[in-house]
């Protein structure tokens, strides 16, 4: 099966005034369709920079980058944008929710880049087709204050996957939500990738990487840990133990 990621010998090196810091360092590493991925690491470990050359933020400095059979690692900005937009989903920590728009409009969104110039009904379809798809359907017509920090980043997931890319790239997706919410949206990725969506996700929390398929650990730029998850946990029991663990508390109180 081909990868849909592929760097080989990628390297990134970045300088700042006489200082030159070497955030990656030679990462070869291949993802193929399906899997669901967490890149793990401390923060300077190269786990942001990868993340970004993975998601066409950014350019290698060496080696070559092939996503999806494309080799990215020279286009120019406006190539990247448009391979970005066709073949890549992002789901950041913050949600990124536009305050002022709805949940439906805010998954509209990456479709008005795109250049197969749907029409509005179209578009309005494939956004709450989105939205049923992470169950929030019945919230289209809500504000982002209207809606919990789970719910918006329910919308955030749905946004990610409005263009139906090849794959979705999720930035510490629940650093700003509380435990149970947490592992409610690894439930949904957890869903996503039963239905073959591949996913890759940075975070620095050992719980959360649990609930992925692969481990991927970087330190100094480079990929020190590259291992499938034995004990790997799964959302709707994990939700079921938190439950009964509140319950016993309000028993005791």
């Amino acid at each position: 099966m081909t990868a849909v990621i592929k760097l080989e010998n990628v390297h990134k090196t970045y300088h700042t005034g006489d200082v030159e810091v070497l955030a990656v360092r030679g990462v070869t590493l291949e993802i193929a369709p399906g899997e669901f991925v967490a890149i793990m690491g401390a923060s300077g470990s190269g786990k942001s920079t990868m993340m970004n050359i993975i998601g066409c933020l950014d350019r290698p400095t060496e080696g070559a980058y092939f996503l999806d059979g494309v080799d990215v690692s020279h286009l120019d900005r406006d190539e990247l944008a448009a391979i970005r937009n066709k073949k890549l989903g992002f789901v950041f920590q913050g949600f990124n929710l536009l305050s002022r728009t709805s949940a439906l409009e805010n998954v509209e969104l990456p479709m008005l880049y795109t250049h197969d110039r749907l029409s509005s009904a179209v578009q309005r379809e494939h956004a709450i087709h989105a939205l049923q798809i992470v169950g929030l359907a019945d919230r289209a017509d809500h504000y982002p204050n209207q809606l919990s920090g789970g719910q918006q980043q329910r919308v955030a997931i749905a946004r990610g996957l409005v263009n139906h890319p090849a794959v979705l790239l999720a930035d510490e997706p629940t650093g700003n939500l509380d435990t149970h919410t947490s592992v409610e949206v690894m439930g949904v990725f957890q869903k996503l990738n039963e239905a073959g969506i591949t996913i890759v996700m940075v975070t620095h929390e050992l719980d959360i990487a649990a609930f992925t398929k692969r481990n991927v650990i970087m330190r100094d730029g480079l990929v020190v840990n590259d291992t499938l998850v034995e004990r790997r946990s799964f959302a709707e029991e994990a939700l079921r133990r938190l439950d009964q663990a509140h319950q016993a508390v309000k028993l005791s109180a």
